[in-house]
């Protein structure tokens, strides 16, 4: 009676003395081939029948474990969700003018905290301190890592131990459950709750003063809004309020904008002069939302405050690198030519694309991912409706286009999974959302029409559940 043979892998150092070893020992050295060829011989041992393993094979699998292992981590990708600003997907995306300044920053050593002039040590948000003010009309400013941050160095300047005052209906959670109330513990700072969920007034904040308090906050409801039987304080009285009482009035934007919107047809959304001309001592906002720059939290505001903020310990464990300081200069040195602000801030410029336009993109694309596609699925360019995304303009939605795909037969939810895994699969991801029993491609920011068709080739629709 024959039985079967038993697999006997060859050992290690058999492996790595073939030939077909060599390519991965250049590439990839001799620790890290060592490393992957016994996953490999692991891997075998572990999951196959018993069989002769060819040197070959194993040699090849472990060079394509090396190669995916070095493949970088953090990918580009084609985002193709009707969410221009994608918190998931990495925000706003900068403009060439700010690429070019951080490609210059990482390649030599720079000024970041040398005053060149005077030969001594220098103030690293100098390099955008006069830049915001400027912009804003702010007496004085300074930089933090996001919004989170600024509104952490202020509580924790102002509030450490002390009450802020902040309405009920402005308590808000971004993404990742993280909650403004838990932001002012963290502070060190003590929540007093005024008004109800719908409706805050002017008594509300003046009654809950007294010698705890240490600020009146007013924090904008960037990502939801409340309608119907509403009340809310304008900022101008919690300021005037808040000056009674020597306090400081803090309005946090949380996304935030340097220039009205609404010349471009989108909604108005407060900007940070708005802010300060409405009374606030201090404003927070972000830099990698409506801003259009890399992530960073600016505080504007009076010069004596954000002195006061400057020489809180907290403020170096919150700094910006050189990298990000050069990408911000650059974006809101192109915020003194409004003109042409559409036309080199990509924020702005997939903002206000034509829907005519995208329309005509559909038109162009529509052909190519059926040809792929084939019989089995129905493509068809539709209508969609793209949003602001990261929590800024929540009821603000663009007109625009793209293309719907849905099985030719019974609809079914594992195969349009099955189909957007194998879009996610390709070389340069794409990325879309499924909704109405169809995948839907919003194009609104597809600027690469030519990288999107040439890898359709690549794709395998049937090999989706594998490749997911």
């Amino acid at each position: 009676m024959n039985r079967p043979e038993r697999f006997r892998p060859p050992s290690v150092d058999e492996v790595l003395r073939s030939p077909h070893c060599e390519l991965a020992l250049a590439r990839h050295g001799r620790p890290a081939t060592t490393r992957a060829v016994r996953q490999v011989l692991e891997r075998m041992r572990q999951t196959e029948p018993p069989h002769p393993a060819p040197v070959k094979a194993i040699a090849e699998r472990a060079l394509a474990c090396l190669e995916d292992q070095e493949r970088p981590s953090q990918r580009p990708v084609i985002n193709l969700t009707g969410t221009v600003l994608h918190t998931n997907l990495g925000r706003a995306l900068l403009a060439e003018e700010a690429i070019d300044a951080v490609i210059t920053a990482m390649r030599s050593p720079t000024n970041l905290e040398y005053d060149i002039e005077a030969g001594k040590r220098g103030e690293r948000d100098a390099h955008v301190r006069d830049l915001v003010r400027e912009l804003t009309g702010a007496e004085d400013a300074l930089l933090v890592n996001n919004n989170a941050s600024a509104v952490l160095l202020v509580l924790n300047t102002f509030a450490r131990d002390r009450e802020a005052i902040v309405s009920r209906g402005e308590l808000i959670e971004i993404g990742g459950a993280f909650r403004m109330p838990d932001i002012m513990a963290r502070a060190g700072a003590i929540l007093r709750e005024v008004g109800t969920t719908n409706r805050t007034h002017l008594r509300d904040y003046a009654e809950a003063i007294g010698s705890a308090t240490g600020l009146i906050m007013k924090v904008h409801t960037s990502n939801y809004m409340v309608q119907g039987f509403t009340a809310a304080v304008e900022p101008a009285e919690l300021a005037a309020l808040a000056h009674q009482h020597d306090l400081p009035f803090v309005d946090d934007l949380g996304s935030g904008t340097l220039i009205d919107l609404a010349r471009w047809g989108l909604r108005h959304e407060k900007t940070v002069q708005d802010a300060l001309k409405g009374g606030a001592d201090l404003v927070t906002f972000s830099g990698d939302k409506l801003l259009g720059g890399p992530q960073a939290g600016f505080i504007a505001g009076r010069k004596e405050l954000v002195a006061q903020l400057a020489k809180n310990p907290l403020k170096r464990a919150l700094r910006l690198d050189k990298l990000r300081l050069a990408a911000l200069e650059a974006t809101l040195k192109l915020y003194r030519n409004p003109d042409r602000l559409a036309d080199r801030l990509p924020t702005l410029r997939l903002f206000t694309r034509p829907v005519a336009a995208l329309r005509i993109l559909a038109e162009r694309v529509q052909p190519h991912v059926a040809d792929v596609l084939g019989s089995g699925w129905i493509v068809e360019i539709a209508d969609c409706s793209s949003q602001i995304g990261s929590g800024a303009l929540p009821l603000e939605t663009l007109p625009s286009a793209g293309i719907t795909m849905k099985p030719s037969g019974k609809a079914s939810g594992a195969a349009l999974d099955k189909l957007a895994a194998a879009f996610r699969a390709l070389p340069l991801p794409v990325i879309g959302r499924i909704a109405q029993g169809a995948l839907v491609f919003d194009l609104r920011c597809l600027e690469d029409e030519d990288a999107f068709i040439g890898q359709l080739r690549l794709l395998n629709p049937e090999a989706g559940d594998a490749l997911a």
